[in-house]
């Protein structure tokens, strides 16, 4: 066998590890299954927060470290322990959505609290896009503001997720960090977090480095893990920012684009 080039394998979930069914492929866990029993070790890492992530990592049998909520958590699967948490200002967060709506009109807004249990509170309007996920409806704004958060959401009734993030940006970026996570996802973050920071963490408490790093992604919050890793693969589906930093595109999340590269990293060379 080929030695596996890799100490480190990082993976996005939705959009990536996850299938469209929000199941991991019996392929694509033989994969990794393989690659880890070559000497590399298994990183998640993924927007959401550790209450959206647990039930996953826990089918997965997984008791690794993962890096959730954007970088702003470091999660023990295996203990079920939070190692690592990083809070949104929720002042500078309140100033950058007023700024941002005296811009572009009202918001629909939700916010993840901080903690292995934290809630996800959504504001009226606000369109939870992946299904049965636990929320708590909330019609008190000062409610939002009640509790440490990791980050907030916003969705706009017109402008489409780029263009909300562009304004967002444009409007508010020295106050907060913001991601355009998936379809109807752009989030308000800590400034200067992101799925890198986060990534680097993990990986120093693994004694691994960047050099020892392939990423797999599908949206543009995945652009700083890619920058961090010694390799970026970017699966077909994928958002075209970073489709365009990436150093390698795979097949879609739904034919197991990672299985796919882990395999041909796995084989023996001809």
């Amino acid at each position: 066998m080929t030695p596996f080039p890799y100490k480190l394998i990082a993976t996005d979930l939705d959009g990536t590890l996850l299938r469209t069914d929000g199941s991991v492929s019996q392929r694509t866990r033989d994969a990794l299954a393989a690659a880890t029993a070559a000497g590399a070790a298994h990183i998640v890492v993924t927007g959401r927060a550790v209450p959206w992530t647990r039930h996953i990592l826990d089918d997965l049998g997984y008791d690794g470290l993962a890096v959730c909520g954007q970088g702003a958590q470091v999660y023990h699967a295996g203990e079920h322990r939070l190692l690592t948490s990083v809070t949104l200002d929720r002042q500078l967060a309140g100033i950058a959505l007023a700024k941002l709506e005296a811009e572009v009109g009202p918001l629909a807004i939700a916010a993840s609290r901080d903690g292995l249990d934290g809630d996800v509170l959504v504001g009226p309007g606000y369109r939870v896009q992946e299904g049965p996920l636990p929320h708590v409806p909330y019609e008190d704004p000062a409610e939002l503001w009640s509790a440490p958060l990791n980050k907030v959401y916003i969705q706009h009734p017109v402008l489409d997720d780029d263009a909300l993030a562009l304004a967002a940006r444009e409007t508010a970026g020295g106050l907060v960090d913001v991601v355009m996570a998936g379809p109807g996802v752009v989030e308000l973050l800590p400034l200067g977090l992101s799925k890198a920071t986060g990534l680097s963490l993990a990986a120093r408490r693994l004694g691994l480095k960047s050099t020892d790093t392939i990423a797999f992604g599908d949206m543009p919050n995945d652009i700083p893990m890619f920058a961090w890793a010694a390799h970026g693969v970017a699966m077909a589906d994928a958002h075209d920012d970073l489709k365009a930093v990436a150093h390698e595109i795979t097949a879609s999340h739904d034919a197991d684009g990672i299985a796919v590269v882990l395999e041909s990293l796995l084989s023996p060379t001809a």
